[in-house]
């Protein structure tokens, strides 16, 4: 739930504002909620089996991450690029940008955020476009990593040790 208070809080930032005080505390608690859960996730994996086993149960953890990893960067890429596009049709439309440099930002869509302009009023829905979608991203992170505190909540019970049920 930790990291989960750490991507709603990358929400915050827009266009614009100090690192320290709209990128700064979202990082903290993030890290702060990751350092909390990977470790024990790690220890539960190799934990749950045998010795003679571990270095398995090791490579196979580390694939999962790194795949995992993979899977969220092209999944959240695609998730971003659709809502920039979307709402980037949205801002030239509504914005009064003459044909030329609506042309212009056209030919640089598959840039996103990067895309150059000298006209301020294209900047800004470029700009404006990039931060909605990452803002969906996040909030769907957000989502993802709530659903993973419930599932361990749900899913996870107390072990007896040994020594503890023999009393």
């Amino acid at each position: 739930m930790i990291a989960a208070i750490g991507f709603a809080l990358f929400t915050r930032p827009g266009i614009g504002g100090s690192y320290w005080t709209m990128f700064l505390p979202a990082l903290v608690v993030l890290g702060l909620g990751m350092a909390i859960s990977v470790a024990p996730l790690t220890t539960t994996v190799m934990n749950s089996v045998d010795q003679n086993h571990a270095g398995t149960a090791s490579g196979v953890n580390n694939a999962v991450s790194r795949i995992a990893a993979l899977l969220a960067v092209a999944a959240f890429g695609a998730l971003l690029t659709h809502v920039f596009q979307t709402a980037l049709d949205r801002k030239l439309n509504n914005s009064g940008i003459s044909a030329a440099e609506r042309a212009h930002v056209e030919a640089q869509r598959s840039r996103l955020a990067a895309a150059e302009t000298d006209d301020p009023l294209a900047r800004q829905a470029i700009d404006e476009a990039f931060v909605a979608g990452y803002r969906v991203v996040l909030w769907v992170a957000v989502g993802l990593a709530l659903a993973s505190s419930l599932s361990a909540a749900l899913l996870i019970r107390a072990e007896t040790k040994p020594s503890q049920r023999a009393r």
